[in-house]
């Protein structure tokens, strides 16, 4: 074991303080990596607030948007060398061995992903720590490489906040034909907004207010939708493919129904901490549809970092101090970010 300086929630009802946690020695199989940046997803927040349904464990280092440079490999570790700029995601592990594992849909592991963080290692009591920490140590097949002339800050928010919206465009192969709303231009809506367009999608983007418009086109929106404008909600109804959604908040889904076309379909990323309420009348209306995705195999995060290097696309992001994670959730929670906070790790 090795003692690692992060940042951890001890308590759901406190700030995150600094904590020294250890991280195991490797194994054959195992990558160890020097921590550059860390993204602040709003998960994170969840988390460490044990906002859904008791499922946090204490303590707790958030982070899962990780890059880095590898320190030290294992012996048997074929693809990756000490050096190498690399990323982390969601997931560290998982059975390798159920349908979904050998079908290129490990993030669907029919025995449960290991989450990078807040969760236990396999068959033991040991707590997976984050990426708001100096080093973690990773199993080869649960890091993605990264091209080192990237904007490493800035590919940090790509590991989830990238995939999560790239992995449902891409399944369901949106491309010029197809007219995709966004609903919410946040931390996830700006990143899907920036993958629809770049795919060549008719893209309209759903917002609350007019804060965001201009924003919202220079990101490659051909359309905007003030949805409190009747004028401008009039012009799009019944007018979308697939609609992206964002939004972590309870609001009337009916609306958002309202905007898709015959045989249209409702994309769900967005995770409100109550559920849904959706009318079968919604459903039954123009056959239109519901389907959630979360976040992306290991091998379509890997297709992802190599589009976004081959296209230029990043998140808009604000590079913090880690003294600045506990001000960086308020804000978060507020609002109060364009579009993604990325810790620099260096000044932890």
């Amino acid at each position: 074991m090795v003692k690692v300086k992060s940042y951890a929630a001890l308590q759901p009802d406190k700030p995150l303080d600094p904590y020294n946690i250890n991280r195991r020695d490797i194994n054959p199989d195992d990558v160890n990596i020097d921590i550059l940046y860390c993204g602040v997803c709003h998960s994170d927040i969840h988390m460490a607030r044990n906002e859904w349904n008791n499922t946090s464990i204490y303590p707790m280092v958030p982070g899962h948007e990780i890059i880095g440079k590898v320190k030290e490999v294992g012996s048997r570790v074929k693809k990756i060398k000490v050096g190498d700029t690399v990323g982390v995601g969601v997931y560290v592990d998982a059975c390798e061995k159920c349908n979904n594992c050998n079908s290129g849909k490990d993030h669907y592991c029919e025995e449960g992903i290991v989450l990078t963080y807040n969760s236990y290692e396999y068959g033991t009591k040991n707590i997976t720590y984050g990426g708001y920490s100096k080093s973690i140590v990773v199993k080869e097949n649960y890091v993605i490489h990264i091209p080192s002339e990237m904007d490493l800050a800035k590919a940090a928010p790509l590991l989830c906040a990238g995939i999560t919206t790239y992995s449902p465009l891409r399944h369901f192969k949106i491309n010029n034909t197809h007219k995709v709303g966004i609903a919410g231009l946040g931390g996830l809506g700006h990143m899907g907004l920036k993958f629809a367009s770049s795919f060549g999608a008719d893209v309209v983007v759903f917002s609350t207010s007019d804060s965001k418009k201009e924003e919202a086109f220079d990101m490659g929106a051909n359309h905007f939708v003030n949805i409190n404008n009747s004028n401008e909600v009039r012009d799009h109804l019944n007018s979308c493919d697939y609609i992206l959604d964002t939004v972590s908040a309870n609001r009337d889904m009916g609306k958002v129904f309202s905007f898709l076309k015959t045989d249209g379909l409702i994309m769900l990323v967005g995770l409100p901490m109550e559920p849904l309420a959706i009318s079968s009348f919604s459903l039954i209306d123009k056959r239109k549809g519901i389907v959630g995705s979360a976040i992306g195999s290991i091998s379509e995060t890997q297709e992802m970092i190599n589009y976004c290097y081959e296209k230029n696309i990043y998140p808009e992001v604000e590079l913090i101090p880690i003294s600045k994670i506990n001000e960086a959730f308020d804000r978060t929670i507020n609002k109060d970010v364009r579009y993604r906070f990325v810790i620099d790790m260096s000044t932890l």
